[in-house]
């Protein structure tokens, strides 16, 4: 009976190391994160081929994040953004004279994520670190709407970014990303602009004589959902 008494008092004791062990260690490693981004969308094609910074327009969104492990991430992410681009200014001579145009877009996208240092609150694993850089590639889908013909394209996403963990579940950063499209109509969006579509008749590729546009942000994402550890006795 003593030794029946002897081995509950010992499991007992375990499990509440076990659990102590939980809170203290995985109350701060987290699988999801949900939040919010905002920035700015610049565009680059036949009306922008100075730089794929220039002429920036408001973007925003939101975002969901699986942490695989202190190293890797997939997120997905939805975004509004405004792009434009003039041929006025330009150092070079457009075709049919100077042109320009402005429009909205909208992208539904997936992301892989490898940080270049583990990331965390260095606490579940004690070689994180609360800020790290890191690279993202993926795909996505553009969509954009009148005035000209609504626009359906993929795009690849490649870029780069900082996060930093600020508090136990809350995380800051910002990111630079450029998106390749599968579509040279970005830019034509009415009459005018329409001058645009391969003004130098160009023969397109699959990824050659295309449009695209990068998007500049930060964001801020709260942890959810605690990674619980099993307790090996």
């Amino acid at each position: 009976m003593e030794m029946a008494v002897l081995v509950r008092r010992v499991l007992l004791g375990t499990m509440m190391l076990c659990l102590a062990a939980v809170v203290r260690a995985d109350g701060l490693e987290y699988r999801y994160e949900v939040g919010a981004m905002v920035g700015a969308g610049s565009y680059y094609g036949d009306a922008n081929y100075t730089s794929p910074l220039n002429n920036f327009g408001f973007m925003g969104g939101a975002l969901f994040r699986y942490n695989i492990n202190p190293r890797m991430a997939v997120k997905a992410d939805f975004a509004v953004a405004r792009i434009s681009g003039t041929t006025v200014g330009g150092d070079y001579t457009f075709p049919g004279g100077d042109a320009g145009f402005a429009r909205m877009l909208y992208e539904l996208g997936a992301q892989y994520e490898c940080h270049f240092l583990a990331y965390g609150d260095g606490t579940g694993y004690k070689q994180s670190r609360r800020v790290a850089p890191y690279f993202l590639v993926g795909l996505g889908l553009t969509y954009a709407p009148a005035p000209a013909k609504h626009l359906f394209t993929p795009n690849v996403p490649v870029g780069i970014g900082l996060k930093w963990k600020v508090a136990p579940r809350l995380n800051f950063g910002c990111e630079l990303s450029y998106r390749f499209t599968f579509s040279d109509n970005l830019d034509v969006v009415n009459g005018v602009g329409a001058v645009l579509d391969d003004p130098y008749g160009i023969n397109s590729g699959l990824m050659k004589n295309k449009d695209g546009y990068s998007f500049l942000s930060v964001f801020l994402t709260y942890d959810l959902s605690p990674k619980y550890r099993k307790c090996n006795n």
